[in-house]
């Protein structure tokens, strides 16, 4: 089995893991209950979390593209996060967009 198979079914076990804590029953006997290793359990909890961590920075937004501006003949991106909005057009200045948003960032 290769370990994106075993994803799901550790993903599972840690989630059960976790739940047992309320319990107060300690991971020794959780994992001999549930026929793992402390050090599989300790692998994969470190594993999942890291993914998790990842996951929490990058988060996928939904983009809406209008049609009628490829057709107009603009080739411009417009970013709009809460009231703050960028337009992007052909040419731009990338540096000068990348301190734009560093700016935004410590604003918002």
């Amino acid at each position: 089995m290769t370990q994106n198979e075993r994803r799901p079914i550790w993903e599972t076990r840690v989630e059960a893991y976790r739940a047992s804590g309320a319990s107060g029953q300690r991971a020794s006997e959780w994992c001999a209950a549930h026929q793992v290793t402390p050090r599989q359990l300790s692998y994969w909890m470190k594993k999942l979390k890291k993914v998790d961590e990842i996951s929490i920075r990058f988060q996928w937004v939904s983009l809406h593209v209008d049609h009628a501006m490829k057709e107009e003949g603009r080739a411009s991106l417009l970013v709009q996060v809460g009231s703050v909005a960028i337009e992007v057009g052909p040419g731009y200045n990338p540096s000068l967009l990348a301190d734009v948003v560093r700016t935004l960032k410590t604003l918002c």
